[in-house]
């Protein structure tokens, strides 16, 4: 397979926010613009904040950590400050500081696409949260203790779970 990576990379197909690509034998999807994600671990009083969203891909409601596009109107703009907006606009809170846990990939063998894990600090709540209009995000607050609990009432529910949240059911190092 290795021998892949040294192929030309050819665009199979591209949308606005999307690109299907082609190395060799593989195929895959990355962003197109070169736009990246930031995904938000926010703890507030003893509890997680997480949101809920219907995701059309997976035609289904979604539990996951804040997150968004970094640079997604067309600017350059550090994940830091992506973060803070996109916390204030999904959850309602706004963090004094970000810092940066470092970067990831949640699919590798289907898309290019990483994200940088950050964590927020001094967070103040300005408003109720729920996203952009269109996005009718549910905001949940859940005590550390009882998040396992929680990921499972909602998997019962039939609400799928992001694989971000592994982070929060993996021993809470990430936590400290």
């Amino acid at each position: 397979m290795r021998d892949d990576m040294d192929l030309p990379e050819e665009v199979v197909w591209e949308g606005r926010f999307i690109a299907a690509k082609r190395r060799g034998k593989w195929e895959y999807v990355s962003r197109t613009r070169n736009i990246s994600a930031a995904v938000i671990l926010a703890v507030h009083e003893g509890e997680v904040i997480l949101v809920e969203q219907y995701r059309v891909p997976i035609r289904a409601q979604c539990l996951e950590l804040p997150a968004g596009l970094v640079g997604d109107d067309g600017e350059a703009e550090e994940a830091e400050t992506a973060a803070i907006r996109e916390l204030e606009e999904e959850t309602g809170y706004r963090a004094e500081h970000m810092e940066v846990l470092g970067r990831f990939h949640a699919s590798p063998g289907m898309s290019s696409e990483g994200f940088t894990l950050l964590k927020a600090t001094g967070l103040t709540r300005v408003g109720e949260g729920g996203g952009v209009e269109g996005e009718d995000i549910i905001v949940h607050h859940v005590p550390l203790a009882e998040v396992p609990a929680f990921v499972e009432k909602k998997r019962a529910e039939g609400c799928a779970m992001d694989v971000k949240l592994l982070l929060l059911l993996g021993g809470g190092g990430w936590l400290k």
